[in-house]
């Protein structure tokens, strides 16, 4: 029997390394842990986004009137930013979305942040910031996607 030895170089294994998915999406059972945990974060910000968040706002929730009546941006910003939140957390469940719609909410979470400053004297001006933490790592694990999605959109074009 003939055996075929290869030698493995810096570059051949460079090349292996690119090759290979992210931690978050790879077979081992680190990456599966990781994976699964980084879906269960999904799911948890999608719930929060949707139900905590622009639920009360599509809703016309007293406290949520009031806020934006207190910033002069009435039922139209409200209704507005809910739909941003409703959109934004729908997506942060499509594989394809996942990691444009973390960026999207996390600019969503840098204007809420100036407006909690500016509007609201700092009162609970924390979350917003805290919300930016997670939403960054979903972006940065799934950023493999946004070359799926590039291709869906150039192929639409």
């Amino acid at each position: 029997m003939s055996e075929t030895i290869v030698p493995v170089t810096a570059a051949t294994s460079a090349a292996a390394a690119a090759s290979h998915p992210v931690v978050a999406e790879s077979a081992t059972a680190r990456g599966r842990r990781a994976r699964i945990a980084l879906r269960g974060l999904q799911v948890f910000l999608a719930l929060f986004y949707v139900i905590a968040s622009a639920l009360p706002k599509l809703i016309a929730h007293p406290s949520a009137v009031e806020g934006f009546d207190r910033m002069g941006w009435g039922s139209a910003g409200m209704y507005t930013i809910g739909a941003l939140e409703l959109a934004g957390g729908i997506a942060l469940l499509i594989p394809v979305l996942q990691s444009v719609a973390a960026m999207a909410l996390s600019g969503l979470m840098v204007g809420a942040f100036v407006v909690t400053l500016t509007y609201l004297n700092g009162e609970n001006a924390a979350t917003p910031l805290i919300l930016i933490v997670p939403l960054a790592l979903i972006a940065w694990a799934r950023r493999g996607h946004n070359e799926q999605l590039l291709r869906l959109v150039r192929r639409r074009a």
